[in-house]
């Protein structure tokens, strides 16, 4: 009988273990981010969850705040902010979130009046965003009683100031009992010019370089290499739990930039996926991705 329950026990532990080394290569696999809010035409947040292709969903943008700013959320043809019919987007920030799906609120975009005058001003920002998109209470919250999971820095425009006084203010509120994600989408050309101090502060989860508009770092036709050189700088220099390529999902969806499918997965990503510090793929947009089915015809690569 001894050496029955034994053998039963060796059987267990080896069951166990068995379980713990196949999730390594499950939990290595790469995600895919999505910028949607920017074109009426792309669908609603509920289906654009629903279909099973993103990780990520960066709601864009937050195109007006700071210096005393009333703050301003543009979310094209989806619904009006300022008539207050944005609020029913927040069952379906929900509704992704119940699908394991984070959701950050994006600031900045190429468009708008966005900057951070001083420290003070960076606290004012983020205890505006901790009350109407996070975890805090306000009577004006745009997307209604939804609870982001993150703020994403996507910085085109201004001045450098002030944005890592602002990430760090943002950081501290992850220790009110719920994180606060930090992601970034800086240019490709390194250091980025706008946010290159901000992501030295260490406080960012992820990271999405936008390899697009950038012809001296980002792929053309034939040339792998700019973007490689490009990548092994960014995944070598900054800290982050994980980095993402960023693409247009469409040729139209940028000026340059855009990679074939068939490239990226047979010639592009077999690299990146080297590095511990590969996350997986960025793309803008929505739109341009239902109009090319770019994410469909990567995801299995990813």
């Amino acid at each position: 009988m001894t050496n029955i329950n034994l053998l039963k026990h060796v059987i267990y532990f080896l069951i166990l273990i068995s379980c713990f080394v196949t999730k390594p290569s499950d939990a290595s696999r790469g995600g895919i981010a999505i910028y949607w809010g920017q074109n009426g035409n792309e669908g609603n947040l509920s289906a654009t969850c629903a279909t099973g292709r993103y990780a990520y969903v960066n709601v864009a943008f937050l195109v007006k705040f700071g210096n005393a700013q009333t703050p301003e959320l543009n979310l094209a043809g989806h619904c009006n902010p300022a008539a207050n019919t944005c609020t029913h987007f927040g069952s379906q920030v929900k509704d992704c979130q119940s699908r394991g799906i984070k959701v950050m609120l994006s600031l900045g975009g190429g468009i708008g009046n966005y900057s951070i005058g001083s420290r003070e001003d960076a606290q004012v920002v983020a205890d505006y965003l901790w009350n109407n998109f996070l975890g805090g209470k306000s009577s004006s919250r745009p997307l209604g009683d939804a609870v982001l999971d993150g703020i994403d820095f996507n910085i085109e425009l201004g001045s450098p100031q002030h944005w890592d006084d602002l990430a760090r203010s943002l950081s501290k509120f992850s220790h009110r009992g719920r994180k606060v994600y930090l992601t970034g989408a800086p240019q490709c050309p390194f250091p980025d010019r706008l946010m290159g101090s901000t992501l030295n502060t260490r406080l960012f989860d992820y990271v999405w370089i936008q390899f697009y508009n950038n012809p001296p770092c980002s792929y053309t036709s034939g040339n792998t290499q700019n973007l490689f050189d490009s990548w092994n700088k960014w995944t070598t220099s900054i800290t982050a739990q994980k980095i993402f390529l960023g693409l247009p999902a469409a040729p139209e969806g940028a000026g340059s930039g855009y990679i074939p499918p068939d490239v990226l997965t047979s010639q592009i990503l077999p690299i990146l996926k080297k590095s511990r510090k590969y996350g997986g793929v960025m793309l803008w947009s929505k739109f341009w991705d239902d109009k090319n089915g770019y994410s469909s015809s990567i995801l299995a690569s990813v």
